[in-house]
Order: structure tokens, then C-alpha cells, then sequence
């Protein structure tokens, strides 16, 4: 039987896509933190099938955008003494800054490493990103890697 302990005061990101939890447990940097993490893959979910949960023993600042646009369906659930004190709940960013690179060999963002990668939402229902340079489309929440980032 898995037994992970509770948090007293952090964060749980609950309700990822199973198998996207380690895309977010790296893009936070939690494998090189001094505090408690927990990332939990395969949980059963009534509602999902299958999940992923990450429980971090400590307040952290996220991008929750990063995080709608991995996943709109997680939520992130803030404990304070061992109590969730609040939820928060993804949707599709408008606007994800930095968060993948453009794969077309022509936009200017492949020469021009200076040039912040920049997506804007252009369909909802089909989760649809558009560089803003070159036009080329990516779906939120495929297998496109994520830009580094650390805490």
C-alpha cells in the first residue's frame, strides 16, 4: 500500500492527465528542491480513469497559465495547516510566453534566440496555440516539450 503523508502547509496539483505529471514535475525544478515533493502517477480516478497528483510540502510560486495549458483540467489545491484553503482551477491561457519553442525551422524565434517564444489561443474547443511570428499551430497539452524553467 502507497502511503504519502499529509501536507501541512503547500500545495497539491491534482487532476494531470496520467503520464503528464513528470512533464510538470520537471518544468518546476522539484527534482532539485530541498523540501518534500511527492509525484504520484497512475492514482485511479473515477472521473479521469487514470490521474496524476504531485504534492509539493511547501508554498511555491506556479505559473498557473504553464499549467492550462498542459492541462486545463487540473486543479491546484493551496493547504494551510493541513486544510485546503483554496482552489484553483485551470483553463486555456490566452496568451503562453516561453513556455514552448516554435518548431518551424523558418520563424524567427529559431534564428533569433533573443525573441521570446510567444503563442496566442485561437480556437477553445480545440485547444489551438498560433505562433505569433509564424503562424504554425500546436495543440495544448500534446507532447510538445516544455521550455525550461526552474523555481
Amino acid at each position: 500500500m502507497l502511503n504519502v503523508d499529509t501536507i501541512k502547509n503547500g500545495l497539491v496539483i491534482d487532476h494531470i492527465r496520467a503520464g503528464y505529471g513528470s512533464r510538470i514535475f520537471r518544468w518546476l525544478g522539484l527534482d532539485t528542491v530541498s523540501f518534500s515533493v511527492a509525484l504520484i502517477m497512475n492514482v485511479q480516478s473515477k472521473q479521469w480513469g487514470r490521474k496524476d497528483i504531485i504534492k509539493i510540502d511547501n508554498i511555491i510560486n506556479i505559473d498557473y497559465s504553464v499549467l492550462g495549458f498542459i492541462d486545463p483540467n487540473i486543479t491546484v489545491n493551496v493547504i494551510k495547516n493541513e486544510t485546503i484553503v483554496r482552489k484553483i482551477s485551470m483553463s486555456l491561457p490566452d496568451r503562453v510566453e516561453n513556455v514552448i519553442r516554435c518548431r518551424n525551422p523558418r520563424c524567427i524565434t529559431t534564428t533569433e534566440h533573443y525573441v521570446p517564444q510567444v503563442f496566442r489561443l485561437v480556437n477553445k474547443e480545440q485547444a489551438l496555440y498560433r505562433c505569433q511570428y509564424c503562424d504554425t499551430l500546436y495543440k495544448a497539452g500534446d507532447n510538445t516539450e516544455l521550455l525550461e524553467h526552474s523555481l
